[in-house]
């Protein structure tokens, strides 16, 4: 006999918040609405995690970056690979009892602008939720997998918005967001009725079209901080909410970030200087109604890419002598924050890595911009950069401790405003990725920046505003982390482990190979009074695209743990990086037109070629010569869209596919030893 929906993981508000105190099950993105992922489990300890051992594990049959947090309820796993597959597993065994595909179009990735990944599915009332790349937000029977209703969560299908971070559900209302800052849309937040998938509200994070009214008194407000003869409303504004939120159910506030304004250059998009509101924020809505509450601005006017999408935890931190209800946040710019939430108050920031932007803030909170921090009219290299010095890899923190455990970073890079830039849909050779749509306004510059790359783990105390303890990484780009009361944190790295460190110290305890470069967080529940330590693996995110840091390769696999255990793991593979690409015809001086047309759509996927040494895409210059020489097979006739290639026929004359060949095939020999 079929179980009826709602008899399975019938998971309600009041579930959600009980089991933030007991953590057995795991039954929101973030553990619970306040998103700590800190778990109250304590079987595993610092006395014993080194018996840790793999119980089972889970192919998820993918090979594009695997971003999300699994969800286990009554003892199914809900996890979700690329292209927002779901695959319901057994928690205590790891056998499969169902998947879902939504189908996007595997033609439309590019409209993705880092990687086609998913960050995990919402349960409710017997119903996952997982949004899709095409901005689709299916509710499936949690028993089945049946789709139950499907609704386009997309408020412009003439704009590429995309759906990847993961919903969650508060008072019977699904919240999703938006992603495709780069590519021109209006950032936006929905919320839909859990049960029918109707739309109950809608709240814009920037203004639009100012010869139509505003559609509420915060969009009044927020026009009056943009420049209309840049039309804004034409050209894209940004300000996308592409990561998940949290949510204090007492104050009915729901929290979300925004990402960064549209194009990237300031000079350019806002020559007066305004501040365009609400990118670069962090907001606070009525879950009942969509009312603005307040905001606080990170990046007022930002030209750096600094998304505030990052994790926003609340929880309850005595400062100065008083009990203060605050939201944590570590900026993609820098800096890390505490707010009160119920007010939007600015308590304190203090930067977390170096920064070259901002030296400090005013009593109320607003950044002190450094002079010539803006590359208007020569190239600058931000610190921290545009992959920011923490991205959407998810925080945790500990009350037992008392810290926030940030994965942190940065990756070196020169900018400079691109004068040329002539509005949205800009597409002249060298402006990076036009040819799938970007638009930025800001030009790659070839200089080397002085910078060094870094990945870093750092124990981050919110009230004295520092470190006090850090874990340095071969590579940036690594996992999100998970606190528990056993007294640890895990993460897993960039070069293929899950690491298990003292939450009070620092020293590292315990790791585990995994055979791939692990982006997402890990998580724990508890069956049977056993608890146990579950990851996603698979390479990917932005940076993982074209860059890596382990020498092994595999498709995801969701890794299981518990003290004990001594299952056989999976095999992996060599990463297989041939020699360089040698033999294809080419004339030389096609190759500086042909680096332009690379750049313009090629490189933030297979990375400079023979210096970068590829992602989940290879790089070019490594691939063979029958490959390169027949260049259209996959630019043009479509022989890896299912992997998700975009399209450039119409795009990409046979002369210029001649030209990027000559770019590659001049690079490998230029930097080929002799």
């Amino acid at each position: 006999m079929t179980a009826r929906a709602g008899e399975v993981a019938n998971v309600d508000d009041a579930r959600i918040v009980s089991n933030g105190k007991t953590g057995k099950e795991w039954l929101s993105n973030g553990l619970d609405y306040s998103a700590n992922r800190f778990s109250p489990l304590d079987q595993v300890t610092t006395a014993n995690v080194g018996k840790l051992g793999l119980v089972w594990s889970y192919p998820l049959n993918s090979v594009r970056g695997v971003e999300a947090t699994p969800i286990v309820v009554d003892g199914t796993m809900y996890v979700t690979a690329p292209w927002g597959i779901v695959h319901a597993i057994n928690a205590r065994t790891g056998e499969k009892l169902w998947t879902y595909d939504p189908k996007s179009p595997r033609e439309e990735g590019y409209k993705l602008c880092c990687d086609i990944v998913n960050r995990g599915v919402a349960v409710y009332k017997g119903k996952v939720y997982v949004g899709s790349p095409d901005s689709h937000l299916s509710a499936l029977d949690a028993a089945s997998g049946k789709v139950l209703w499907k609704v386009d969560t997309s408020p412009d299908r003439a704009r590429p918005y995309t759906l990847t971070g993961a919903p969650i559900v508060i008072k019977g209302k699904v919240f999703v967001g938006g992603g495709g800052g780069e590519y021109g849309v209006r950032g936006v937040v929905s919320a839909f009725d859990a049960e029918s998938g109707q739309l109950a509200w809608r709240w814009y994070t920037i203004p639009g079209d100012p010869s139509k009214p505003p559609e509420n008194e915060a969009m009044a407000k927020a026009a009056q901080t943009w420049d209309d003869k840049f039309k804004y409303w034409e050209n894209g504004g940004g300000g996308p909410v592409w990561n998940t939120f949290s949510a204090d159910p007492e104050l009915n506030l729901v929290y979300f970030g925004t990402g960064n304004a549209g194009p990237w250059a300031s000079s350019i998009r806002n020559p007066s200087g305004k501040d365009n509101l609400y990118t670069a924020s962090i907001v606070a809505l009525d879950i009942d109604t969509g009312q603005y509450a307040w905001h606080y601005q990170a990046t007022p006017a930002d030209t750096w890419d600094y998304d505030a999408d990052q994790d926003l935890i609340l929880t309850d931190l005595t400062i100065d002598g008083q009990k203060r209800a605050v939201l944590l946040h570590a900026d993609k710019n820098g800096f890390f924050y505490v707010l009160d939430r119920k007010t939007g108050q600015f308590l304190s920031a203090k930067n977390f890595v170096d920064v070259n932007w901002a030296s400090g803030f005013t009593p109320e909170g607003r950044p002190i911009e450094i002079a010539g921090a803006r590359g208007v009219d020569k190239p600058i290299e931000p610190v921290p950069g545009p992959f920011g010095a923490h991205n959407w890899q998810s925080m945790s923190f500990s009350p037992k401790t008392g810290l926030a455990y940030i994965p942190a970073q940065n990756v070196p890079i020169m900018l400079v405003d691109d004068k040329t830039w002539t509005g949205q849909g800009s597409n002249l050779p060298g402006q990076p990725m036009s040819g799938i749509g970007w638009n930025l306004a800001e030009a790659v510059v070839g200089t080397p920046p002085k910078g060094k790359p870094f990945g870093r783990l750092i124990a981050w105390d919110p009230v004295q505003q520092k470190a006090a303890w850090t874990a340095d990484y071969v590579s940036p780009w690594n996992g999100g982390t998970l606190a528990t009361a056993g007294g640890l944190v895990f993460q897993g790295t960039a070069d293929g482990r899950i690491v298990a460190y003292d939450a009070a110290s620092g020293a590292k305890l315990w790791d585990a190979a995994l055979g791939n470069g692990v982006v997402a967080a890990p998580m724990t529940y508890e069956i049977d009074g056993k608890q146990y330590v579950s990851i996603a693996v698979g390479w990917g995110g932005v940076f993982g695209e074209s860059h890596r840091a382990t020498d092994h390769e595999s498709a995801g696999i969701v890794y299981t743990f518990a003290i004990g255990g001594d299952a056989k793991y999976p095999e992996v593979a060599r990463y297989k990086l041939g020699p360089l690409v040698q033999g294809v015809k080419y004339d030389p001086k096609d190759a500086p037109a042909g680096a332009a047309l690379y750049f313009s759509n090629c490189l933030f996927c297979h990375g400079v070629p023979g210096v970068d040494k590829g992602g989940n895409i290879p790089n070019l210059a490594y691939v063979d010569a029958e490959t390169i020489e027949n260049l259209q097979n996959a630019v043009v006739e479509k022989h890896f869209a299912d992997r998700g290639m975009p399209d450039f026929d119409g795009k990409l004359k046979p002369e210029d596919l001649e030209k990027i060949k000559a770019f590659i095939q001049g690079t490998a020999d230029a930097i080929r030893p002799k």
